[in-house]
């Protein structure tokens, strides 16, 4: 269902419409106020700049994000792959013993 909530970036209100709850939408809007006050206060550029630098920042953050994600599911594979690997191994040790011991009996 969605919602308007109301917040202030940069000292400006803003309602959004959404269909988040308000907490988080909250969450999200004060992160964005801050990142967007730390680069007018260290920039000294006005809101508007201060808004396409905080979304650079923010893609780029979100984009080495992806790439730490996608790196952590390929070594997940590679791990999977490894288990399933030493699962066979093991399957073959486990069978070649039974068939030693078998063959130990009839001795």
């Amino acid at each position: 269902m969605k919602s308007k909530v109301t917040v202030t970036i940069a000292d400006r209100p803003y309602t959004l419409v959404t269909t988040e709850e308000q907490p988080y939408v909250e969450k999200v809007a004060a992160q964005v106020d801050g990142l967007m006050t730390s680069v007018m206060k260290q920039a000294k550029v006005p809101a508007l700049d201060a808004a396409v630098l905080t979304a650079i920042n923010a893609v780029d953050s979100a984009f080495k994000e992806q790439e730490a994600a996608q790196a952590l599911r390929a070594q997940l594979k590679d791990y999977l792959e490894e288990a399933n690997q030493a699962k066979q191994e093991l399957a073959e040790a486990k069978r070649e013993i039974t068939r030693l011991k078998k063959g130990g009996k009839g001795k």
